[in-house]
């Protein structure tokens, strides 16, 4: 008799320790997913960072093709996004190398790669092309000149900071685009070219 009463006694303590580890074990799962909920929802996590959206401001720039009825340049709108000098210089020069959306004509090999463009604190913006600017068939004396002067007059227009126009080949001097034009001293604009 005292043997079971002493075994129902055990089964007892056993039935709370079992009872009293089972409801540990609940706290501390519940605790657990409710702290990972707090860290989820807290202010600035990445739910906001992902929510707020970077706005770009464009400016109008004013882009010099070709035409082939006047041989004379002609202008074009397109928009670039803001930035510092040199960036905007360089957004101007791809799309320009991207060629007209109209009927003028690109003058810049389309598989042109601008690979530099740097404006001194005096005015002297350095663009250096990859060799495929060398590579157009179209070059003669009229075409050659209107490669050159498309750059430096879109550069000159649309950049009051922009004096003059120094252009290299793959980071070197060369003495011309197609044998025509000069290219050992820096360019400036030149908007007779451009028609009125």
């Amino acid at each position: 008799m005292k043997n079971n009463k002493h075994k129902k006694k055990k089964l007892r303590i056993l039935l709370i320790l079992l009872l009293i580890l089972a409801v540990i074990i609940v706290i501390f799962l519940f605790g657990q997913r409710k702290e990972k909920i707090k860290r989820a929802s807290s202010p600035g996590g990445i739910g906001q960072i992902a929510g707020k959206k970077a706005e770009i401001t464009m400016k109008q720039v004013t882009l010099f093709f070709l035409s082939e009825n006047d041989g004379l340049l002609h202008s074009e709108e397109r928009e670039i996004p803001e930035s510092d000098l040199n960036g905007e210089a360089r957004a101007l020069l791809e799309e320009l190398i991207k060629g007209p959306q109209t009927r003028l004509t690109g003058v810049i090999p389309e598989n042109t790669r601008l690979r530099q463009v740097f404006v001194t604190s005096d005015g002297l913006a350095y663009v250096d092309l990859s060799r495929q600017v060398t590579e157009a068939n179209f070059y003669g004396s009229s075409g050659e000149m209107a490669a050159v002067y498309s750059i430096v007059n879109s550069l000159a227009y649309n950049f009051k900071s922009i004096k003059r126009v120094s252009l290299l080949v793959e980071g070197n001097e060369r003495e011309t685009l197609g044998g025509h034009v000069d290219l050992s001293n820096p360019f400036m604009p030149d908007y007779s070219l451009i028609a009125r």
